[in-house]
């Protein structure tokens, strides 16, 4: 008799979303699909508004990213004004994407994953949070607290709040830097570098305590996406986008953002409300493609700051071709944490970031307009068109969470083979499935959680529909 397991929600990351493992009769696991049970609709209420109220409009998206749709947001209201920002505006636009990157990097790795890698896959559910953490192992708590703090420090001293700041517009910035907040930041880089080296420490230190889940993480050959600048180096802000295959072949190079149209394609499925970005030239699902931290250093020549080149090395040092396994998204991560912040201090140590120039002013000089950048997640696009009126008429939204989509279905269904036997329902067996989707970070919903306890419940059903078993985490 065939069984379906239903895991609802999958616990310990942004948003709400729901596994389904389809069993045989063997109770071998035939099939696994991700469903994203809700549909946020931005692309479409947001017809009929002026352009330039986008930035603030979707960085409403997300709670816990809204700087990365500000930028990016902003860079296609750019490209409809047809102006080149002020330099020190861009820069300033970085040093807040990195903050971003930092404080949603150290949610993911503290707060939703490190339950499973200081207390164990198996420890009882009810212990696996940032509390528990914070209580058996206070240091690497009190780190992860102060480096999300640091982040988001950096954002509200830039943009005047912590959660979607409307300081980054169309043209550049709002404010320029004062003298003042420039020396506070720089004042709390240090403790930021020392609390990402321990992490990476101690992180480096236990994967082979994980060599079993290395092995079946979304462990497979797939294509790698993302941005890097004229030499090869990472980039969040600007640059081209590059591809790879798994053998670290560059089949795809110098693409131009503006023209994404040409090279990914968006496939739907029946049991999601989340697309499924491809590849085009090799179709879907062969051009199947994952973008965000584990990408960006597999493309990377390097990280191009001193402290990060040296753990770069040591990630690379790993394999002699990409790294495949979703479950390096972690260690990936912790080293951009240290890049980020490293990038941070360099361009705040220019004099030029105290330029009072920040903002271009135009009309509408192009109907359309296209900006890309590096959420924490990997790339996100904004592609607007507007009328002579500066009215949107239409916008599309590719989201990183969904270009890693097909990977993490794939993802989920390898690991539910191997850990999924029979029909006995391990807790630990639970965990990993979802555990999974944890290292792909994905943010489902967009917007952030209500504080509170999630319930799970597990349902064995026949193929008549009928009730086997229920199992229930409250």
């Amino acid at each position: 008799m065939s069984r379906t397991i239903v895991i609802d929600p999958v616990t310990r990351l942004e948003g709400h979303g729901k596994i389904t493992l389809q069993l045989d009769n063997a109770g071998i696991v035939q099939d696994a699909t991700f469903h994203v049970t809700q549909l946020r609709g931005f692309e479409k209420f947001t017809e009929g508004r002026p352009f330039y109220e986008m930035p603030n409009i979707t960085a409403r998206i997300c709670g816990i990213c809204p700087v990365s749709h500000l930028v990016a947001s902003s860079k296609a209201c750019d490209a409809i004004l047809a102006v080149r920002i002020p330099p020190v505006a861009a820069d300033l636009r970085r040093i807040m994407n990195y903050a971003q990157l930092i404080q949603s990097h150290a949610l993911s790795f503290f707060y939703l994953s490190s339950p499973d890698l200081l207390l164990g896959m198996d420890a009882n559910p009810e212990e696996r949070s940032i509390l528990h953490v914070a209580r058996s192992h206070p240091a690497v708590g009190a780190d992860g607290i102060a480096l999300r703090q640091f982040g988001q420090r950096i954002i509200e001293m830039l943009a005047g709040r912590r959660i979607h700041p409307g300081w980054t517009v169309p043209g550049g910035v709002n404010e320029p830097l004062s003298a003042e907040k420039r020396d506070q930041m720089l004042s709390m880089i240090p403790a930021a570098l020392a609390a990402v080296e321990r992490t990476i420490t101690w992180f480096r230190g236990s994967m082979e305590k994980f060599a079993a889940e290395i092995e079946v993480f979304a462990n497979f050959p797939t294509l790698f996406m993302g941005l890097v600048n004229d030499h090869g180096l990472a980039e969040y802000y600007d640059g081209s986008l590059q591809v790879i295959d798994s053998e670290g072949n560059i089949i795809a190079g110098e693409l131009d953002p503006a023209r994404y149209r040409d090279f990914i394609g968006e496939a739907v499925e029946p049991f999601t409300y989340m697309k499924f970005p491809y590849y085009k030239p090799l179709g879907y699902p062969g051009g199947t493609y994952r973008v965000g931290p584990l990408a960006r250093l597999n493309l990377a020549g390097r990280c191009d700051t001193p402290l990060a080149d040296v753990e770069w090395r040591k990630f690379r040092a790993m394999s002699p071709r990409p790294l495949l396994s979703s479950f390096h998204y972690h260690y990936a991560r912790l080293i951009e944490i240290l890049h980020a912040t490293e990038k941070i201090e360099a361009l705040l140590a220019n004099p030029a970031i105290l330029d009072k120039h920040v903002r271009a002013t135009a009309s509408v000089n192009n109907l359309e307009g296209v900006g890309v950048a590096e959420a924490p997640r990997g790339t996100l696009i904004h592609h607007y068109k507007v009328d002579e009126n500066g009215l949107i008429t239409w916008a599309n939204l590719i989201i990183a969470t969904g270009q890693n989509n097909a990977a993490m279905n794939r993802g989920i269904l390898q690991a539910a083979r191997h850990y999924v036997q029979g029909d006995q329902v391990a807790e630990g067996m639970l965990n990993r499935v979802e555990a999974v989707v944890r290292t792909f970070d994905p943010c489902l919903s967009c917007s952030t959680h209500a504080m509170g306890r999630m319930p799970l419940c597990i349902e064995l059903r026949a193929p008549d529909g009928s009730l086997v078993r229920e199992v229930r985490r409250d």
